[in-house]
């Protein structure tokens, strides 16, 4: 299970338009900051990650030397940064980043803001990403009472709290709290962006998947079917499509089809090398699909090299080891 990418996509949004209501000062340093900022968000959009942090961390600097520790700008640049981080697989730099961001923007803001939400649910996906379920729920929770407070419950700013919610439920395998949480980010999505919206992918599925753990699966691949020609149109070299290869691959898994699977894993993989690297944790859980469908045809040789870059993965990582599937 992979939680909604577009609540990184969404935390960067908001930093960029949170940049104006903020009422930056028009002079020469400012500007520059601002500048990197928004140089640094074109990098992410386009996956290159490693290649916008240090313009993020030049931004950061700029705004901290002319703006103070504590300004709300410098929490701004401050979240840029952890997403930067986290989406490089670093999460102990992105968790002591988001925390100070989280801690500027409620002394800054008040704990009811925009702001102090799109963090919760930040920090909260980090720990849904290292499997700390218990501190990520109370998190994602609060964010979203937040959203419902200030913009409404058909807010689509909530989706990504509410799909990061509904994935720390479905990891925990509590899936009759999982499908309503994300059947509502569905609704959501489809009565503010319409059917075919990236962010629609990424909810169809992770709902598939948690059809899927519960053997629904007449019900998931539809799901994932939809899911994926979406991908194909609109993010044809980014997680997103990599995510919906690699769910659909583990439908086909679960039910012998493991002709099916395999090119899809290939490309799956292939395609996260391509967005994050040859070393982000994302990647050991597709290896783990392949070592399984490997295991599965009695291709041993085939499996054992694909575990031991698993393992490497997840040992640098810090998280568990272990095959999906």
């Amino acid at each position: 299970m992979k939680a909604l990418k577009a609540s990184i996509c969404v935390a960067v949004a908001a930093l960029a338009l949170g940049l104006s209501s903020l009422g930056t000062p028009s002079h020469a340093k400012q500007d520059e900051a601002s500048r990197l900022s928004q140089k640094a968000t074109v990098l992410f959009q386009a996956g290159k990650y490693a290649a916008a942090i240090p313009l993020a961390e030049r931004s950061l600097a700029i705004r901290e030397k002319e703006l103070g520790p504590d300004h709300a700008k410098v929490a701004l640049s401050l979240n840029d940064l952890a997403v930067l981080h986290y989406n490089q697989g670093q999460y102990a730099d992105a968790e002591r980043l988001y925390k100070r961001s989280r801690a500027i923007f409620e002394k800054a803001l008040g704990p009811d803001h925009a702001e102090v939400a799109s963090s919760l649910n930040n920090l909260g996906e980090l720990y849904r990403t290292q499997e700390r379920y218990a501190d990520a729920e109370p998190l994602l929770k609060r964010s979203i009472a937040i959203r419902e407070k200030t913009a409404g419950a058909d807010d689509p700013e909530i989706v990504p709290a509410l799909s990061n919610l509904a994935a720390v439920y479905s990891q925990q395998r509590r899936y009759e709290e999982a499908e309503p949480v994300f059947k509502r980010a569905l609704a959501v999505l489809e009565k503010t962006h319409g059917p075919s919206h990236p962010d629609t992918a990424l909810v169809l599925s992770n709902l598939a998947d948690t059809y899927i753990n519960q053997k629904r699966y007449t019900e998931a691949e539809p799901l994932l079917q939809r899911s994926l020609t979406i991908a194909e149109k609109l993010a044809p070299n980014l997680p997103n499509l990599a995510q919906a290869l690699n769910t659909l691959a583990v439908l086909y898994l679960y039910q012998d089809r493991y002709a099916d699977a395999e090119p899809l894993l290939k490309r799956s993989l292939a395609t996260y090398e391509k967005a994050l690297g040859p070393n982000h944790p994302e990647l050991a859980g597709v290896l783990d699909n392949l070592v399984a469908l490997y295991k599965a045809q009695d291709r041993k040789a085939d499996a054992a090299p694909l575990f031991k870059r698993s393992m490497a993965i997840r040992a640098k990582a810090g998280t568990a080891p272990g095959q999906k599937i």
